[in-house]
């Protein structure tokens, strides 16, 4: 009796699968790898006090910027804390410092080296910190997306309008098609100036902030609203549908944001008599519709900020800044919890931690620069278009 030979078959693992092991680059993807460098352990003592003693040796030449949604361990040494555009500004108000350290994700560190100047230096601790909504995107995608609506005879109708949690790929494609940057603080006035140029928006890549924006500030129906699936042959829409709506949403969202659901507000009023149901609105549509109150991240600092003593407040966004400002305003008597039971970090943005910090710290004081994060003089030519469109917003 003889046994059968398996064959040995040659598969070669996809460029998206070696990204996702850590063993494959693609520096026009919020996707990275692992540090090339050796990473101090984590239950190392003295972390902390090597952060403190190369940011020290750095003096002024470093400036290191830290958002909201990053660990506490990691703010602690910020020189700065915001949202990602306000921490972008914030960079090219420092041309002296030659190194800008990154604590966010890959889309911020891309923004910062738009709008720094060719002499700084922008650095993100994790090449793997990255934002799967800006995933959602790619340039090839949106690009076919155009064609798309070319072919339905309503491209020259359409003004795209993209989230700053885009790659700047997405911005550079924007900025070279008429259209705007949004905050999720301006995102009216911004989808306001874009319908002063054209019938219809092309949104992108967060759909909930578009549709939330449209129907809930401004007066659409949902019915004005379609969704473009990338997924999908023609976006999985007519040309009919395309003619008829007003706001194209990209099908995009907040991995964080999207888990919570109505149920989760129904529960927390149930929970926490007379709660204050505060949520960011990357959040889906019903989440937003049956919110108190819905707003930005800095919308949600002011508004518990406040806030009277006393009072309860249930909070739809990231965990680590739910728990930071639920410690920050307990002395208070305010009580501040998480608006769903289940545990909701941004898995990505918690990649940069103490040990990525350190590391990256200490090899700049050392002279060798890490983990660069720099945008082609096209794509950031495009990019800033977009950008300073925004800026010009009244």
């Amino acid at each position: 009796m003889t046994t059968a030979q398996t064959p040995q078959l040659d598969v070669q693992p996809s460029p998206l699968a070696l990204l996702l092991l850590g063993r494959g680059a693609d520096p026009r993807s919020e996707r990275g790898v692992e540090c090339p460098g050796d990473l101090p352990a984590p239950s190392d003592p003295d972390l902390v006090a090597r952060a403190r003693a190369a940011k020290e040796k750095l003096g002024s030449k470093v400036f290191v910027l830290g958002h909201h949604y990053q660990r506490d361990e990691v703010i602690q040494f910020a020189d700065v804390t915001g949202d990602s555009f306000k921490l972008a500004r914030d960079a090219a108000a420092r041309p002296e410092a030659e190194y800008i350290v990154f604590c966010g994700v890959h889309f911020m560190a891309e923004s910062a080296d738009i709008l720094t100047s060719d002499d700084q230096k922008v650095v993100l601790p994790d090449l793997a910190a990255g934002c799967s909504m800006a995933d959602m995107a790619t340039a090839e995608q949106v690009a076919e997306c155009w064609d798309v609506l070319t072919e339905a005879g309503v491209a020259e109708q359409v003004v795209p309008v993209s989230y700053m949690n885009s790659s700047a790929d997405i911005k550079a494609f924007t900025g070279k098609h008429g259209g705007t940057i949004c905050t999720s603080s301006n995102a009216e006035r911004a989808l306001e100036w874009a319908f002063q140029q054209g019938e219809k928006v092309l949104f992108l890549p967060d759909q909930h902030l578009g549709r939330n924006t449209a129907v809930r500030d401004m007066g659409m129906s949902l019915e004005d609203c379609v969704l473009y699936n990338p997924h999908k042959p023609n976006g999985g829409l007519t040309a009919e549908q395309l003619r008829d709506a007003k706001m194209i949403l990209w099908r995009g969202h907040c991995s964080v944001h999207g888990r919570f659901s109505l149920e989760s507000v129904e529960d927390v009023r149930e929970r926490v008599p007379g709660v204050n149901v505060l949520v960011h609105p990357e959040c889906r549509h019903e989440v937003v519709a049956a919110a108190d109150y819905v707003g930005s991240t800095e919308y949600i600092i002011k508004t518990l900020e406040a806030a009277p003593a006393g009072s309860k407040w249930a909070i739809g966004t990231e965990l680590n800044l739910v728990r930071r400002l639920a410690n920050r305003f307990a002395p208070e008597g305010k009580e501040i919890v998480f608006l769903d039971k289940t545990v909701c970090f941004c898995s990505t943005m918690n990649r940069i931690d103490l040990p990525h910090l350190v590391w990256a710290l200490e090899s700049l004081a050392e002279g060798t620069l890490v983990n660069r994060i720099e945008v082609d003089p096209e794509t950031e030519a495009f990019a800033k278009l977009a950008l300073e469109r925004m800026l010009a917003l009244p």
